[in-house]
């Protein structure tokens, strides 16, 4: 029972929603509904309408006939007690009340169209009291005797006609005093049933009933074939924009007719053309830009093979040399130094361009790979006046991925935190958690303005062009780096604000099948949204203590679906 009431409440919550998806996602059942929504409602109000103008109709008709055969009648009912007391002998009060109730039922006709009712208005109750047609005495309302008692005047009411057989009717009474020579005052009543009227108006009520059911029926088909007309044409179109935006650049809409949609047609038909032939020259000119990049290259490597060997040579007996010439070669040295690895980079984005880089996976230690990393960037951290710091949650964090790569990806974000840091030093954190393992470098330096969270990773971009690079960077660091975070199924994610520093976060996957929901780390080592206990492995001064502020808005963005948090 109890997994039974589960179940429909569970059904009664969901299908609220459920209903709402529907209505909001269907443009063709919203018009259709409203329709006949509104068909109903105009339908209704003109029904009602109609309805009682005819109901108002006939009983103004029934009234008027009525009040003027029982005035007829109470006229000719007081000429004939009155003549029968102008006799030689005056008949029994019996005789005198049935002489007028019997001529009054004869005005009736066969059938008869409505009844009388003759009774005594003496409290004693002794006078005699007639009626026709067995109908009974307490179809008229006491509130009407008492009126045509008090006021001697004709009076009227609708109410429920009975008859001593146990039939009722809907009715009309019309009553008024009336003398009986003899006997004392008597009230008249005609009680006219409303059999006929009841009937036309159950017959109108039907035939409007009957009619607007098909008129909204009617309306609402009027409505549902016309939304078709306009909401086909237009699901055909957002299909096609759908077919168009997986890649299927021939896709075309179906164009009938001149109308406006066909003109709507014609011209998504011209846009389709004109961004596919405006996407494949962009694709012809990225491959012939990626061809060039790659040919330029390879076609510099020999070249610069040649200058480097006779470079060597030259600076291997700089000490010989005049002061000028031997700081030239130092600077050629330099140069060539950042032509190779300008080159060697190139190269790399190349493979990524062709989709041709792979990975060479295998199981390691983050924490290890990292700190060689860091090893590998304490000379130039030394030279800056820097402290690099490796906090870790975990004593070990194995993982599979390429080394080569991910070592590539920690030592350009640790070159760049040291390019754009300051002396509070340089924090690289380690995390892990259940589908993931995280490393995320972060800098108290300069930091990013916003919107430069969305650039950073842009090939040759620069936070400040003005700024002259103190590590010989090549500009695509950030770049290779993100396109090795993707080839792993990772993320890497940037945040940074004015005078607080930058973050940047890389998270891969333990397993590549299952991908990624959440990083162990948070992006912004500041925030409290993060109950892991960071320990100090490699400190080798003292933390500067740094003064927070937070006089400017944070700039966050996210790589590959990523969940920052500010």
């Amino acid at each position: 029972m109890t997994r039974i009431l589960m179940a429909v409440s569970r059904f009664l919550l969901a299908a609220p929603r459920a209903i709402a998806r529907v209505w909001r996602g269907s443009l063709w059942l919203r018009v259709t509904l409203t329709t006949l929504v509104l068909s109903v409602i105009v339908v209704g109000v003109l029904g009602l309408s109609l309805l009682s103008r005819v109901t108002s109709g006939l009983l103004d008709a029934k009234e008027r006939i009525s009040v003027g055969e029982a005035s007829a009648g109470l006229g000719e009912a007081q000429r004939i007690l009155d003549a029968a007391d102008t006799g030689p002998s005056t008949p029994s009060a019996s005789r005198l009340v049935d002489s007028a109730v019997s001529a009054l039922a004869a005005r009736a006709g066969s059938p008869s169209t409505f009844d009388v009712l003759l009774l005594s208005s003496q409290p004693s109750g002794n006078a005699p009291e007639r009626g026709t047609n067995l109908v009974a005495e307490t179809s008229v309302p006491a509130s009407l005797r008492l009126a045509v008692v008090e006021s001697q005047r004709q009076s009227w009411t609708y109410t429920e006609i009975q008859f001593l057989d146990g039939r009722t009717t809907p009715g009309l009474i019309v009553g008024a005093p009336l003398l009986v020579p003899t006997v004392g005052p008597y009230e008249l009543y005609y009680l006219f049933p409303l059999t006929q009227e009841q009937a036309t108006l159950d017959l109108v009520r039907s035939s409007v009933l009957t009619t607007g059911f098909l008129l909204v029926l009617l309306l609402g088909f009027v409505a549902w074939l016309a939304t078709r007309q306009v909401v086909v044409p237009v699901r055909a179109a957002s299909q096609t924009a759908a077919r168009l935006a997986e890649g299927n650049l021939s896709e075309r809409m179906k164009v009938t007719g001149t109308d406006d949609l066909a003109r709507l047609a014609t011209s998504f038909n011209a846009m389709a053309a004109s961004l596919a032939r405006q996407i494949r020259q962009l694709e012809e000119l990225s491959r012939v830009q990626q061809r060039f990049v790659s040919d330029v290259s390879h076609e510099l490597r020999t070249p610069l093979t040649t200058i480097r060997m006779a470079a060597d040579v030259v600076y291997e007996d700089r000490d010989v040399l005049d002061t000028p010439t031997a700081r030239a070669v130092e600077l050629l040295q330099n140069q060539l130094d950042r032509f190779e690895a300008l080159l060697v980079d190139l190269l790399e984005i190349s493979r990524f361009d062709a989709g041709a880089a792979v990975l060479d996976v295998e199981r390691v230690d983050l924490i290890g790979l990292v700190q060689r990393s860091i090893d590998g960037a304490q000379p130039l951290a030394e030279r800056a006046g820097l402290d690099l710091r490796l906090l870790a949650s975990v004593d070990s964090c194995p993982v599979d991925c390429d080394p080569r790569r991910v070592h590539r990806i920690v030592r350009n974000l640790i070159e760049n935190a040291i390019e754009h840091g300051d002396l509070h030093g340089v924090d690289v954190s380690i995390g892990e958690g259940p589908d993931a393992v995280a490393v995320s470098v972060r800098d108290f330096g300069v930091g990013l303005r916003p919107g430069e969270a969305a650039l950073v990773f842009n090939r040759f971009w620069r936070a400040d062009p003005a700024r002259a690079r103190t590590t010989g960077g090549t500009g695509l660091g950030l770049s290779i780096s993100l396109e090795d975070a993707r080839l792993h199924g990772g993320w890497l994610e940037a945040w940074g604000e004015p005078g607080k520093g930058a973050c940047f976060r890389m998270t891969l996957p333990r397993d590549r099948a299952v991908g990624i929901t959440e990083s162990p780390l948070p992006l912004d080592m500041d925030g409290d949204d993060s109950d892991a206990e960071m320990t100090p492995v490699n400190a080798t001064r003292p933390t500067v203590e740094r003064e927070d502020s937070s006089s400017s808005p944070a700039a966050t963005f996210v790589i590959n679906g990523g969940k920052p948090r500010p």
